[in-house]
């Protein structure tokens, strides 16, 4: 079986977590149930995922905790950045859940982590991975205007499944929203990713990955969808390995400069070799 991850428990994860407890943050890695938290932690990297741990979406996908969040953390990207400046990070990457509740969704405490680290961490490269902000664009322009190193926003799945894996966001809204940020700043290389075994057809992945690209996007990120729980949307099939090979190979021909593609690939697996590969 080609499905198998490295079991958590090095000296290296063991020190992350024991710093995540201790700052009081939260990282995507623990909150969706990542199977590769034992690698990557285990190499002192992680997905730090700010403005709390409660989303206030329900994707069939996410094991994310979903309800009404309370308040909002002001210190929090000041201990993100001690965080990396405690790692020696060479790639941050930053993330959130959704906060739909507040007028910006959330867009000033990522613009506000990105100056924080790149005060504490000059020479640290930072990747944000940011929510659809329901379409208010200036919100994303507050985001691009602290000037993040890649611009990262997630396509999730094919548009026929968006009923059942994002049921409050837009497909077009997330291509929009793609678009809109290479506008914003055409230096800065947007990402995106996608899952598949979830019911889409093949000529569904190639028709989405198209219109990935045609935003401008640089790097693409595609893996298999694990379900994280009988509550979640189920798994209807596994791709073996060579199709992801044929899949790096098709999206490469539709322009991407990177495409990480595997049964285990997740948006911000391997991240800092993906913006060095784009860069070739």
């Amino acid at each position: 079986m080609w499905l198998k991850a490295k079991a958590p428990g090095s000296p290296g994860y063991l020190e992350l977590k024991r710093l995540v407890q201790e700052l009081g943050l939260h990282t995507v890695c623990e909150s969706a149930v990542c199977p590769n938290i034992g690698e990557c932690w285990g190499y002192g990297t992680a997905t730090f995922m700010i403005l709390g741990d409660v989303c206030t979406r329900s994707c069939g996908f996410c094991a994310i905790a979903t309800g009404r969040p309370q308040g909002l953390d002001l210190e929090e990207p000041e201990r993100v950045a001690q965080a990396i400046r405690r790692l020696g990070l060479r790639h941050a990457v930053v993330t959130s859940v959704n906060r739909d509740e507040l007028e910006d969704g959330g867009a000033f405490i990522f613009a506000e982590t990105i100056r924080k680290v790149r005060a504490h961490c000059p020479g640290t490269s930072i990747e944000v991975l940011i929510p659809d902000f329901q379409g208010e664009w200036d919100a994303l322009k507050a985001v691009m205007d602290a000037g993040p190193d890649i611009l990262n926003h997630n396509v999730e799945t094919v548009p026929r499944l968006y009923r059942l894996m994002r049921p409050q966001a837009k497909y077009e809204r997330s291509l929009e929203l793609l678009c809109r940020a290479k506008g914003m700043r055409p230096e800065a290389p947007t990402k995106s990713g996608i899952m598949v075994g979830a019911g889409e057809t093949w000529e569904e992945v190639l028709r989405t990955m198209a219109d990935i690209a045609g935003t401008g996007c640089d790097i693409l990120t595609v893996g298999q969808y694990l379900q994280p729980s009988p509550a979640h949307a189920p798994v209807l099939r596994y791709y073996p390995p060579e199709e992801f090979v044929r899949l790096k190979a098709l999206g490469l021909e539709m322009g991407f400069r990177h495409v990480e593609s595997g049964p285990l690939v997740r948006s911000s697996y391997h991240a800092a070799g993906q913006v060095d590969r784009a860069s070739e």
